[in-house]
């Protein structure tokens, strides 16, 4: 396969075709198929899917800890399968478990991944109190990170992989397991990232997360992309609001009723509801009333919602990302 042309140079991450096999006795499993992604430079990109979806196989293939099984990626300019070693001078890599020593400082810490990254003795320590001082760890710093929140560890985890200030900052779940308020205080971290000019790629399971924080993010089921683009973009696709409608008789009969209806966009019948799309879910409501009233149907339950990247997951796999995340 022909390597991304120069045209896409501006790019921070450029994939072709990446894909990755795990290889075992009971026979092959595609992990990640034929993933086409573009990064741009200085902004929040993030994957979202549930547990099993390729998200991390990807993440770890992008920061040479796992080799490709095929296509073609680069990364900050420089080509992945040819260069691992100059990607690596590149990036910085956060994964879901965090790799500090419970019983060394967290300054410690960091001034070792300086001395890893060859930072002169003098830099390391400046660097080190710089990263203390930027993730507000000043009250722990001196403590044995055994003895720190899982707040606390994210956020030196975060610092261990900025020690080297890399262009490119990838971080595994960074909010898995985190209180709200440890939460909220790691997205406002990452925005101070993007804002700084680092370019920050995440994977999560969190709608919310990948809502709010990313500037465009990719949906991935089972190894491949299903879908790209903003949060709001994404959701737009939906085309307005949604009516969710129980109802005790025959769904398929009721479905039958509506779907025809002027105000009704698309209707289907989803996880044991009607589920209606519709321009404006005020104003359908009341004729929607008016017709199941006619026709005798009895309901259950009624809502109103406007579209989440939940909806935007069950209308590109025909499941909820809670119910796969289950």
């Amino acid at each position: 396969m022909n390597a991304p042309s120069s045209s896409t140079a501006g790019a921070m991450i450029e994939t072709q075709g990446l894909r990755h096999v795990f290889r075992s006795r009971r026979g092959d499993v595609e992990a990640v198929a034929d993933v086409n992604l573009r990064v741009e430079r200085g902004e929040i990109f993030g994957f979202l899917g549930p547990n099993g979806a390729g998200k991390t196989t990807t993440l770890r293939m992008l920061a040479t800890l796992l080799p490709p099984t095929g296509g073609e990626a680069r990364i900050a300019g420089v080509d992945l399968r040819r260069d691992p070693a100059r990607v690596r001078e590149r990036i910085g890599y956060v994964g879901q478990e965090g790799g500090s020593d419970p019983s060394v400082t967290g300054r410690g810490e960091l001034v070792f991944q300086g001395g890893l990254h060859g930072l002169p003795k003098a830099e390391r320590a400046r660097r080190a109190q710089e990263l203390i001082e930027r993730l507000a760890l000043e009250e722990c710093a001196d403590r044995a990170t055994g003895t720190y929140s899982g707040g606390q560890k994210r956020r030196l985890d975060i610092g261990l992989g900025l020690v080297h200030e890399p262009e490119l900052l990838f971080l595994d779940e960074p909010t898995t397991g985190l209180d709200p308020q440890s939460r909220a205080r790691m997205w406002d971290e990452v925005r101070r990232l993007r804002d700084g000019g680092t370019t920050v790629f995440l994977t999560t399971h969190y709608m919310e997360e990948a809502d709010v924080l990313c500037d465009r993010l990719a949906i991935i089921d089972h190894g491949r992309i299903v879908v790209e683009g903003t949060p709001e973009d994404l959701k737009r696709q939906i085309a307005g609001d949604i009516v969710t409608v129980g109802v005790a008789g025959d769904q398929e009969a009721t479905l039958a009723l509506v779907r025809d209806q002027p105000f009704v966009r698309e209707a289907a019948v989803e996880e044991g509801a009607i589920r209606l799309y519709v321009e404006r879910g005020e104003e359908a409501m009341p004729a929607l009333l008016r017709v199941l009233d006619a026709a005798h149907v009895s309901i259950t339950t009624l809502s109103l919602a406007r579209p989440s990247l939940d909806d935007v997951f069950l209308r590109q796999t025909g499941r909820s990302l809670r119910e796969a995340q289950g």
